[in-house]
């Protein structure tokens, strides 16, 4: 597991510019590369097909179950236009502030996932189920239900702003991919029970709204799991290189001189910092012990001479005859 190394901690002031770019792109590559409608249309029927034949078409059923449910319908279309941004944000700045250890980690996992969704939108561009011909039986829930919430027919964009996003980026889908980090986020850095409940619960929820809506078909949400598969895979590498690249920009640390070096070393070998000269024989007082205690220490080395009992005899003999 790759963590942060130490005096490494990230910086909001570099993390903000870093993001901010690569959403910008992501969000300038879903509306540059729109590819040829005739083309993308071609492709979501091409991929619904392909779900019939093995049978995993789930999506009619659900999206009837949404459009004739506005229960679920609309409480599906809120999730739909606003955790995606909301959600996954809000986990990156938590990660910044308590999980430093392991943020850039999962930032560069992100990121790297967007990118590689970015390239699929640029070679398959996928018309969803709701811009199908009517014939194939989708509806659009979040044109249905659009007076309830701030999009119109256009996604989950705002009335009026439909024209500034790119409607044949479905595949592969990235609302699923990120609920995916979100939950594997909650799942392996919280630490309550319904932290981990909410990192399986989240990304299940949201790849059913998003072929309840009529957003994506089954296999955009295989696509975007399969997209944050290989951004996990390809995290590693890029936080190599990008370590082999800041310590080739770093400034190398000042040279000392090799006289300067040796000179050190020979004097550092031929000298003691504790009382004493070079040559003699170590003190047994502790390095760093007061100058009183060694003071004291090498008068106890000193002899001492031994009381002579005449003199203690005569002491005693006086004080006797001072008392009679």
């Amino acid at each position: 597991m790759y963590t942060a190394p130490l005096g490494k901690r990230p910086r909001w002031w570099t993390e903000l510019p870093l993001i901010a770019v690569v959403y910008g792109l992501y969000s300038a590559g879903r509306l540059l590369v729109r590819g040829d409608v005739q083309s993308a249309v071609d492709h979501g029927v091409a991929i619904l097909d392909l779900e019939k034949t093995f049978r995993i078409d789930i999506e009619p059923s659900l999206n009837r179950l949404f459009t004739d449910h506005s229960a679920i319908g609309i409480p599906a279309d809120f999730a739909y236009a606003a955790l995606h941004y909301l959600l996954t944000p809000a986990l990156l700045v938590w990660l910044f502030r308590r999980r430093p250890d392991h943020y850039r980690r999962m930032r560069t996992w992100l990121m790297i996932s967007t990118l590689i969704g970015l390239i699929g939108f640029t070679l398959l561009p996928t018309c969803p189920p709701r811009l199908l011909d009517p014939s194939f039986g989708f509806v659009d829930t979040m044109r249905q239900y659009s007076e309830y919430g701030w999009w119109g027919g256009d996604a989950s964009a705002p009335r009026g702003l439909g024209g500034l996003t790119n409607q044949y980026a479905a595949m592969p889908s990235l609302h699923v991919g990120w609920a995916l980090w979100c939950g594997v986020v909650l799942w392996a850095q919280g630490r309550k029970t319904w932290t981990k409940v909410a990192g399986v619960a989240y990304p299940l929820a949201i790849t059913l709204v998003v072929m309840g809506t009529a957003n994506h078909y089954l296999l955009d949400a295989v696509a975007g799991a399969a997209v944050m598969g290989a951004g996990f895979l390809l995290t590693r590498p890029a936080l190599r290189l990008a370590e082999r690249i800041r310590a080739r920009l770093a400034p190398a640390a000042p040279s000392v001189p090799a006289e300067t070096a040796v000179a050190t070393a020979n004097v550092s070998a031929g000298c003691e910092t504790s009382a004493g000269t070079a040559g003699t024989a170590p003190s047994r007082v502790r390095p760093g012990a007061p100058e009183r205690l060694r003071e004291a220490d090498a008068s106890d080395q000193i002899p001492r001479q031994p009381a002579r009992d005449g003199a203690g005899e005569s002491r005693t003999d006086g004080a006797a005859t001072a008392a009679r």
